[in-house]
């Protein structure tokens, strides 16, 4: 095992980190919790939205057209935040997420594809009439297909990173190396149900959450909104409840010598879970009185179980021998500051998006925040010349501009 730990501590870049590693990783959990909320919204939102185009029922219809809308732009969310978690990853478990993807070439090419045709998939079903109730749902059926094809590559991926003493087994065939790319080796199925329930339990909560914003829109029936809430805090319930059971089935996978029902992370991440699924047994009689602390509970379970989850990252890489907090450090303090500068930026301009999208859609006169916005563009033109000026700066001085 020693020589295999050198083996794979070998193939970290040499150069090192520009930064103390545990910030990256605290910057990996929380950008993968706002992604998968947001992937869960769309595939949650895909099987709820095809429920209610063909199930007959007039209020189902018009929360299918609500959806039409909802899909694509939540999409391109998730893939802009779907970046950060991945580049994280990159950064402190490179060895092991560059030899997965290099095993698994073909497949890792085609969740691009497969994400940009289900992001136009969507886009052809609302512009052919979906929110006017035209649509062909085969547009979305479609799509969901290619993102749960997505969902299939991202989890073998994911799984062949954390188990390095498999790769030669799955590469050496007959005496002979497969670098093809074509094959996926490793599947749970309790693991990829339990993330899956979870996107129809998310939209579940979604629901309540939309009945509650366009409570203050007159041309939204009062009728209407309260089935859309029933029928959210029904849907998540019913579904938290089948997830918890696909990850107590996964939990019981897991190699008994991790002792992971002990790891505080798992411990609070099943708290939050379990008062969550309490909660939401409450809020059938009343959902409005439970929307923004189901809401809440969601977003703290999803955190948790997300570390959790890089908690069990480590158990396993630790078997290999490695270790982030290992990783040669040499403080880049310049590029650390401007990375972290340029993330604030960036949420400082969703913010202003988000909030001018919310007002219009609250039937606001005024969308804008005419401060916050110039702000937002102030900023995007400042970043855009610092970022000119250093790279001006570092081209003469290397020689590479004259």
């Amino acid at each position: 095992m020693d020589s295999f730990a050198n083996y794979i501590n070998t193939l970290r870049d040499v150069s090192g980190l520009p930064f103390y590693p545990w910030l990256f990783d605290i910057l990996l959990v929380f950008t993968f919790t706002c992604h998968i909320l947001l992937v869960n919204l769309v595939l949650g939102g895909s099987i709820v939205l095809l429920w209610g185009k063909l199930s007959g029922n007039p209020y189902g219809g018009r929360l299918s057209r609500s959806l039409s809308r909802v899909l694509p732009i939540s999409l391109s969310w998730a893939i802009v935040l779907g970046v950060a978690p991945l580049l994280f990853i990159q950064v402190i478990y490179d060895p092991f997420w560059y030899f997965s993807s290099v095993i698994s070439a073909w497949w890792t090419l085609a969740f691009l594809a497969l994400i940009a045709l289900a992001f136009s998939l969507f886009y052809v079903y609302y512009l052919r009439g979906g929110y006017e109730g035209q649509g062909n749902p085969l547009w979305v059926f479609l799509a969901l297909a290619a993102l749960s094809t997505v969902a299939v590559i991202i989890h073998a991926l994911s799984l062949q990173a954390v188990h390095p003493e498999r790769w030669s087994e799955w590469v050496v065939k007959g005496g002979r190396v497969n670098f093809s790319g074509s094959g996926l080796y490793a599947f749970e199925l309790p693991r990829i149900l339990h993330f899956i329930l979870a996107s129809v339990a998310i939209i579940g909560i979604f629901l309540m959450l939309y009945a509650r914003y366009f409570r203050a829109r007159p041309d939204y029936p009062s009728e209407y909104l309260a089935w859309v809430e029933r029928t959210g805090a029904r849907t998540a319930f019913v579904f938290s409840l089948l997830q918890a059971g696909a990850g107590i089935w996964w939990f019981l996978t897991l190699p008994r010598t991790f002792h992971f029902y002990i790891h505080p992370l798992f411990l609070i991440g099943a708290g939050f879970g379990i008062t969550l699924i309490v909660v939401l047994a409450l809020a059938q009689a009343r959902p409005s009185a439970y929307t923004w602390p189901v809401t809440i509970l969601a977003f703290l379970t999803v955190f948790f179980m997300s570390y959790a989850r890089e908690a069990l990252r480590m158990k396993y890489l630790h078997r290999a021998g490695y270790s982030f907090a290992d990783y040669p450090v040499h403080p880049s303090w310049s590029s650390t500051a401007l990375f972290l500068l340029t993330f604030v930026m960036g949420l400082v301009i969703l913010f202003y998006v988000g909030l001018v999208a919310f007002r219009a859609g609250r039937g606001h006169k005024e969308v804008g925040s005419h401060g916050l916005g110039k702000l937002a563009v102030t900023l995007s033109c400042l970043w855009i010349g610092i970022m000119v000026v250093i790279g001006l700066v570092i081209s003469f001085k290397n020689g590479a501009l004259p």
